[in-house]
């Protein structure tokens, strides 16, 4: 159920153009203002930061494990 709702949301996502961010950002700008927003960028940089992180190690063990089975894949 989530796979197909990733699925739709990226394909939707491909879709939006240079203009369409402007004016998202514009509103979010209006809504929240710059300083939130500057919070908020540096809050998801973040994250993505340790998504990176923990998917790197996540690479690294099924690597290893790969490697004490017999280099089975």
């Amino acid at each position: 159920m989530y796979h197909v709702y990733y699925k739709v949301m990226f394909n939707l996502l491909k879709n939006i153009g240079s203009s369409e961010l402007i004016i998202v950002a514009i509103v979010l700008a209006g809504v929240f203002g710059s300083q939130k927003i500057k919070t908020l960028l540096e809050s998801l940089g973040d994250s993505t930061k340790e998504l990176r992180g923990v998917k790197d190690e996540l690479e690294n063990v099924k690597s290893d494990i790969s490697h004490m089975v017999g280099g089975a894949k």
